[in-house]
């Protein structure tokens, strides 16, 4: 499964840039042709990749470890989530104060006007 998601991710990746190149294209042929080769290389290289032996057992114990994980209910998501944000706003309050703080000395010793 870790393997098959790894493999659309990244063929997804490459469309994407395909179609971003197709929309820069100035001719028939490169708004085609070009897209349509990069694809057809990205998803070989995806295959390649997903396939080389070591990646592939990083992959598969990657699945077996996230069978492992104990996932937060809803409830305890939405308070650590609260918490993170609560303490976000709290650093960037206390960094602003910082910043006004050193900014008034700094203005009083070097005698020009604090902004």
């Amino acid at each position: 499964m870790a393997r098959q998601i790894t493999f659309f991710a990244i063929l997804a990746a490459v469309a994407i840039g395909a179609w971003r190149l197709s929309d820069a294209a100035t001719t028939e042929m490169s708004r085609y042709a070009i897209p349509a080769a990069v694809i057809a290389i990205g998803g070989w290289a995806a295959f390649r990749v997903v396939n080389i032996p070591r990646f592939a057992d990083f992959l598969i114990s990657v699945e077996a470890e996230m069978n492992k994980v104990s996932w937060p209910s809803r409830g305890e998501l939405f308070r650590a989530s609260m918490v993170v944000i609560v303490v976000i706003f709290l650093l960037t309050a206390i960094l602003f104060t910082y910043d006004l703080v050193l900014k008034s000395i700094v203005g009083w010793f070097l005698g020009g006007p604090s902004e």
